[in-house]
């Protein structure tokens, strides 16, 4: 008896709803195990895939990934508020340096 192969399968997405739906796409890797491929322009520029799926197939976990996991761990949820804010600081600090 012959046993089939598991078919990977990619879903082709375009890089402006990439951008649009990235949270929505980053729940679907996490939840389901999904692939994305995001296509600009008819060529494929990235691949989206959990970080497990791609450490088990292209190598080993690095030692800074199980640091950002710890720190994670000991800090918590993160609001949206404090996100933004935080987004906010970087793009002013950003700017200060381009001037």
């Amino acid at each position: 008896m012959k046993t089939r192969k598991k078919e990977i399968v990619f879903r082709i997405v375009p890089a402006l709803t990439a951008r649009t739906q990235l949270g929505q796409i980053l729940k679907r890797v996490r939840l389901n195990n999904e692939r994305f491929v995001v296509d600009r322009r008819g060529e494929p520029q990235a691949v989206i895939m959990s970080v497990e799926e791609y450490l088990k197939n292209f190598g080993r976990p690095p030692r800074v990934l199980e640091r950002i996991r710890q720190a994670a761990t000991e800090i918590g949820p993160v609001s949206m508020r404090t996100i933004n804010l935080e987004i906010k600081r970087y793009r002013r600090d950003r700017r200060g340096k381009n001037a």
